[in-house]
């Protein structure tokens, strides 16, 4: 998430009660999850392991439950006991939660010939473009952008929040859920079937490319990444951070592990489960995933199993 404006380091440092650490002059311009990092933005970690990762991500600005690392240099820590609940004064302060008591928010931008059909619901702050239809029952959250000339049937939900949570076992709840200050961008002549689930990005943007279609029952993670002119069958279910590049095609029912990638123009068979990245130009099929060729010669022989081994017991017999 951006900020509207670059803020200074000491602001952020008295809004969450920070020790500042290192190069402080510098101005934040935003907050992200280490997936998502650019400079100029702030990151938590507080956990030993993903100190260095941080350290050395793309963030110039590190909220931290520590002083014993070393601060690169250009960088600065902001050092709080519970940097965890440091993101999330940060992420209210700049996207309250902002109850509506209306169908269509009177912020929602909406282009010139788009259709909306009764009982949808527009959030705060959303922007549709022009000549879109958006069917009944259809659930458009706040800060959403939507391109021209897309389609979006009945039942569907864009902008959900992610599932995302931070784990602490030395608490009474185990699961706290991290705030969603990321959006959906849909961009234009995207087709989205019935009863889809896109989850805005935990800090940045979940994206569907240009001419994307989207079958029905189909899940989308926070900050997916879908490429142009993809094809997404029924009940796919992609975890977030994945990456989806120009021209993919994954049929029914096809289970896509997070934080990967799946290469232009791969086919993905249905009911396969993508656990690796994969190259492009390729088909792909089974679980875990591998090149349908190979996979359709592995069941040959396992049908060969039982003669095989009836052979291998008269033999001993």
């Amino acid at each position: 998430m951006k900020f509207p404006a670059p803020v200074s380091l000491s602001w952020v440092a008295t809004l969450i009660n920070a020790e500042l650490v290192g190069t402080t002059d510098k101005p934040a311009t935003g907050i992200n999850e280490i997936h998502k990092v650019e400079a100029g933005d702030l990151v938590f970690v507080d956990h030993p392991k993903y100190y260095i990762t941080c350290l050395e991500s793309a963030a110039s600005f590190i909220i931290i439950n520590t002083k014993d690392v070393t601060v690169p240099e250009g960088k600065a820590l902001l050092v709080v006991d519970s940097p965890f609940e440091a993101y999330q004064t940060i992420t209210n302060h700049f996207r309250p939660f902002q109850p509506s008591n209306k169908s269509i928010s009177d912020s929602a931008i909406i282009g010139e010939g788009t259709t909306i059909m009764p009982h949808v619901y527009i959030g705060n702050h959303v922007n549709i473009g022009k000549n879109c239809v958006i069917y009944p029952n259809v659930t458009i959250l706040d800060y959403t952008i939507i391109g021209n000339n897309v389609v979006i049937q009945a039942g569907t939900v864009i902008g959900g929040d992610a599932f995302y949570y931070n784990t602490k076992k030395n608490r009474e709840a185990w699961f706290k859920r991290m705030n969603s200050c990321g959006n959906v961008i849909i961009e234009d002549n995207v087709e989205i079937g019935c009863s889809c689930t896109i989850d805005r990005g935990v800090s940045a943007s979940t994206i569907v490319g240009k001419g994307t279609i989207i079958d029905n029952m189909v899940q989308l993670g926070h900050e997916v990444v879908i490429g142009k002119n993809c094809l997404i069958g029924s009940q796919v279910g992609i975890a977030g951070v994945t990456t989806l590049e120009d021209g993919v095609t994954l049929w029914g029912q096809v289970g896509v592990s997070k934080t990967l990638t799946i290469g232009e123009n791969a086919v993905v068979l249905a009911q396969a489960g993508v656990n690796k990245t994969i190259e492009g130009n390729k088909t792909y099929w089974g679980t875990p995933v591998m090149n349908a060729k190979d996979k359709q010669k592995e069941n040959v022989w396992v049908k060969r199993i039982p003669a095989l081994w009836k052979k291998v017991m008269e033999a001993d017999s």
